[in-house]
């Protein structure tokens, strides 16, 4: 058992490894995360409660240096790379770094940090892609080409002709051409423990992509992923979290399309089937053996955009109405709910403002909803709901627009919808 949380410092922590990284370590009681970006405008510091910006590029003279100052004035125990790019800078620069990092040897993150040479060292262990010259007269169109050091999809396109073929190389001359696979196409997460061990080996299916990213994906039980996993496994040294994509050629057959060394931002449909991939990294790093014990219920994970606003409202009072608001078509809103509960962990003062027609105490005791407020004001028809909000330190929720009017023109303090409650909600860990 862990005497006091080992504190992970995540970087870039705003990509979508980042973002997953963070889900999975957030709340664990063993960890205490810090995130670090090197960009201005980045999602961490939403869903990041300790965030550190301005952090150099990775390719900058200074950025082992300025690293190991976070490291020490953070008080960081661990960190988490969650880009290629980093990945393979921290692995070349792992003795000069003030803490270990959570990942595989220099010499695995080099070969799979480009595609040819990764398929160079497992070509003789599974099926890789047919790489082509691209000065080849007779290619066989459709062909694809990619980015020998690429992520994602970037710069990655099925390309029909010679002339398309010459743009692209005019765009981007470090493209590789490919083999086209035109089948389905499948992402293994693995774990492999500090003993050389290959703990976990999970297939999923990349049902729907969108610039490379996994966005619909569910999980295939299939015993030739874990072959292949193991083929692959006996060929590199990893640790810790890793995973490998294949996608069908035109004869059904399985072609590797990358292996890498770091999380994968859909490793969170494991984590949901009770495998946590970021969090066995942790502590196999800290020299704590893991035991993986996976669900083998249906489950699909489907990803899309979502919001998470910072505002700097301050407030030490939340006034709330009840019909239509907190209780929606004889459903408690269970997005106001968890606003309430935030509410109720810092210290704010919650208050039911309600002009509801019957019991209210015991309508609040059938939704189980009896004890949350610090007050209940019932509010006669022909009140206003204004007369009854002390303070200038306050917000109002409602959802009847003629309510917050009345309320913001008198008061002055903020009002919201229930479709506004979204922008209230905290979700940095």
């Amino acid at each position: 058992m862990l005497r006091e949380k080992t504190r992970v410092l995540v970087f870039p922590c705003g990509s979508e490894i980042g973002l997953e990284i963070h889900r999975a370590l957030c709340f664990s009681s063993h960890v205490s995360l810090v995130g670090a970006s090197s960009v201005v405008s980045s999602h961490g510091p939403l869903v990041f409660r300790e965030y550190v910006d301005s952090l150099p590029f990775v390719d900058a003279p200074d950025f082992i240096e300025a690293l190991n100052r976070i490291i020490r004035d953070w008080q960081i125990h661990l960190v988490f790379p969650a880009h290629d790019s980093v990945v393979l800078r921290l692995a070349e620069s792992e003795d000069k770094l003030a803490c270990p990092v959570i990942g595989s040897p220099w010499g695995t993150c080099a070969v799979c940090r480009s595609k040819t040479s990764t398929y160079e060292r497992l070509a003789n262990v599974v099926r890789t892609p047919r790489i082509w010259d691209r000065n080849e007269q007779n290619l066989p169109f459709p062909i694809f080409v990619k980015p020998d050091a690429g992520q994602g999809s970037q710069g990655a396109m099925r390309v029909e002709s010679r002339a398309e073929l010459e743009a692209a190389i005019g765009r981007d001359p470090s493209l590789i051409v490919l083999e086209y696979l035109p089948g389905a196409e499948y992402t293994v997460d693995c774990f492999t423990d500090r003993h050389g061990v290959l703990r976990f080996a999970g297939a999923r299916e990349r049902v729907r992509t969108q610039g490379g990213i996994s966005m619909d994906t569910r999980p295939v039980f299939d015993p030739v992923f874990r072959e292949w996993a193991e083929r692959i496994h006996g060929a590199l040294l990893f640790r810790g979290p890793w995973f490998f994509q294949v996608k069908q050629a035109s004869n059904g057959e399985l072609a590797l399309l990358e292996a890498a060394p770091r999380v994968s931002g859909g490793m969170g449909l494991y984590r949901n089937l009770g495998v946590n991939l970021p969090l066995l990294g942790v502590y196999d790093r800290l020299e704590i053996d893991v035991e993986i014990a996976c669900n083998t219920f249906p489950i699909e994970m489907d990803r899309a955009l979502y919001n998470r606003f910072l505002t700097p409202i301050e407030y030490d009072d939340v006034y709330i109405d009840f019909d239509d608001t907190l209780v929606i078509d004889g459903e408690v809103n269970p997005l106001l709910a968890a606003f309430i509960f935030q509410c109720r962990n810092r210290g704010i003062r919650i208050h039911l403002v309600s002009r509801h027609a019957g019991d209210l105490g015991a309508t609040l005791r059938h939704y189980r909803l009896a004890g949350l407020f610090d007050s209940i004001v019932p509010v006669g028809a022909l009140a206003s709901k204004s007369a009854h909000i002390a303070g200038k330190k306050a917000i109002f929720i409602d959802d009847s627009f003629a309510e917050r009017k009345r309320v913001h023109e008198a008061l002055g303090i903020p009002v919201f919808a229930p479709d506004a409650i979204e922008c209230l909600l905290d979700w940095r860990r």
